[in-house]
C-alpha cells in the first residue's frame, strides 16, 4: 500500500484528532508516535505522524517535522498535511508559521493556507478572526492557557511575526461562491505574492469547498476538520482505490484507567461531572508531587478495581494552576503532573488494564511515551475529532484515547467506556 496522504500533527491529541476525522471513511489509518526510526513498512493509505512540537523552540520543531516530511516521502506519499490546533495555539515565534514555512520550502511549492476552523467542536473563522463557539478566540478561556494563552482573534495578524513571506485572506464571501471562485482567488493572491492565505469557515459546508479547491495543494495546513473530506475526494476520483484495507477492531479486556492532566474548561466540567458518579478518583497536587514524589498516588491505585474505571486527575482552576507555576515553573509544574500520570499509566497497565483514557496534549505525550507505544491504529470514534486507538504496550493489546483539553461532551469519560463496549 502506497501512502496517499501524508500527515503531521504538532501533538498527540491534534494526531489522534486528524486521524480520527480521516478514519470516518472507513480506510485504515495509522498514527505513529514520533518520527519512525525505520524505513515506512506496510504503510496505511493515510499515515499521520504525531509530534511534541507544539511549545518546542522553533529550529527543534522545524527540524522535527522536516524529518517526518521525509519519512512520509519515503511511504510514498505527494500530498502532505500540517495540522496545529483548531484554537491556533502559538507563541509570537511560532511554531506553526515557520514550519509551514519549512515544509513548502522542501517541498518546494510557494503557497499554502490556513484554515483551523473546526465547525463540529464550536471552532469557526469570519473574516479571518477565530471564534470559539460565539467568543472571539481572545476571550474565550483560552486567553489563559498556561502555555500558549492567546490574546489576539486575528488569525493573519497571528500569523505574519511567524512568517517571512505575506499573509492573505480568502474569506466567508468566497468560500459561499463554491470552489472554483475559492481557487480563483487563492491563484489571485499567489499572483501577488501572498503565500500563507487564511481560509474562512463557519460550517462543514464550507471545509467540503475548501478541501474540494486545494485537494491538488502539495500542502495544506489547519485543524484537522478541513482534512475530514479528502478521503472521500480521493475515493471519488480513483486517488484512492474502494478495495483499500479497512480498520478492525481487536477484543480486549475491561479493565480501564481515567488519567487528566488537561486544565481546559471542558476538562474541569468533566472531571467534575465524572466524579460526580461515585468513581474512585485522585487528584495530584504539583507542590506535593515536587515535595514527596508519586508514591502516595501509586499506593491508592493499587489499591483500586480497575473494573471500577478510577480517575487520576491533575485538573484545577486557573487560579491553581498559576500559583503552582509561580512556585515550580510552567515546564516544571507541568512536567511533574505528566510523569506522575504517566507512572499510573504503566501501573495501571501492568495491573491488567487494556482501556487507557487520557485528557490533555502535553500529558497525552507523557503518556504514549511511558508506555512505549510507538503505532496506533485508529477505530471508532467517540466524540467529532477524538477516537479510540487501537496498540501494543508491554506485551499486551490496548485501546488508548488521547483527548484534546477542550473536545467531548461533559460526559466524555462515560461516553468512552460505553463506545468500545457497544
Amino acid at each position: 500500500m502506497t501512502t496517499v496522504l501524508g500527515c503531521i500533527a504538532d501533538d498527540f491529541t491534534g494526531a489522534t484528532d486528524l486521524a480520527g476525522l480521516l478514519a470516518r471513511s472507513g480506510v485504515r489509518v495509522s498514527l505513529r508516535i514520533g518520527v519512525p526510526p525505520e524505513a515506512p513498512a506496510d504503510p496505511a493509505a493515510f499515515e499521520v505522524i504525531a509530534l511534541k512540537s507544539r511549545t518546542a523552540p522553533v529550529d527543534e520543531a522545524v527540524a522535527e517535522t522536516r524529518a517526518a516530511l521525509k519519512w512520509l516521502q519515503a511511504a510514498g506519499a505527494r500530498r502532505f498535511f500540517w495540522k496545529y490546533c483548531s484554537t491556533f495555539d502559538s507563541t509570537a515565534e511560532g511554531n506553526i508559521g515557520p514550519v509551514a514555512e519549512a515544509l513548502m520550502a522542501d517541498l518546494g511549492t510557494d503557497q499554502t493556507i490556513y484554515c483551523p476552523a473546526f465547525p463540529e467542536n464550536g471552532r469557526s473563522i469570519f473574516m479571518g478572526n477565530l471564534f470559539v463557539g460565539r467568543q472571539p478566540l481572545a476571550e474565550s478561556p483560552m486567553k489563559d492557557h498556561p502555555l500558549t494563552p492567546m490574546r489576539d482573534s486575528n488569525l493573519m495578524r497571528l500569523l505574519e511575526p511567524q512568517v517571512t513571506k505575506p499573509v492573505g485572506l480568502a474569506d466567508r464571501l468566497t468560500v459561499a461562491q463554491g470552489p472554483q471562485a475559492l481557487r480563483a482567488e487563492l491563484d489571485a493572491l499567489k499572483a501577488q505574492g501572498v503565500a500563507h492565505v487564511v481560509v474562512d469557515a463557519v460550517a462543514n459546508e464550507d471545509l467540503s469547498v475548501i478541501a474540494e479547491a486545494c485537494r491538488d495543494m502539495m500542502l495544506m495546513t489547519g485543524g484537522s476538520a478541513v482534512a475530514m473530506p479528502l478521503p472521500a475526494l480521493y475515493l471519488a476520483d480513483g486517488t484512492l482505490s474502494a478495495d483499500t484495507p479497512k480498520a478492525e477492531a481487536p477484543t480486549l479486556g475491561t479493565g480501564t484507567i481515567v488519567l487528566s492532566g488537561s486544565c481546559s474548561a471542558m476538562t474541569n466540567k468533566q472531571v467534575a461531572v465524572y466524579s460526580s458518579r461515585g468513581v474512585p478518583a485522585f487528584q495530584l497536587d504539583p507542590l506535593a508531587l515536587a515535595e514527596n514524589g508519586p508514591k502516595k498516588a501509586l499506593d491508592w491505585l493499587a489499591r483500586q478495581d480497575l473494573d471500577a474505571a478510577p480517575l487520576v486527575y491533575a485538573t484545577a482552576n486557573p487560579e491553581s494552576v498559576r500559583a503552582a507555576q509561580e512556585k515550580l515553573g510552567v515546564a516544571g509544574a507541568g512536567e511533574i503532573v505528566e510523569a506522575t500520570l504517566s507512572a499510573c499509566a504503566v501501573a495501571a497497565r501492568d495491573r491488567g488494564a487494556r482501556r487507557v483514557i487520557v485528557a490533555g496534549g502535553e500529558t497525552s505525550g507523557a503518556v504514549t511515551k511511558a508506555l512505549g507505544v510507538t503505532r496506533l491504529d485508529i477505530g471508532t470514534e467517540i466524540a467529532p475529532g477524538v477516537p479510540w486507538t487501537y496498540c501494543y504496550s508491554g506485551g499486551h493489546q490496548i485501546a488508548l484515547t488521547l483527548k484534546s483539553g477542550n473536545f467531548g461532551s461533559e460526559k466524555f469519560f462515560s461516553d468512552a467506556q460505553e463506545r468500545l463496549a457497544s
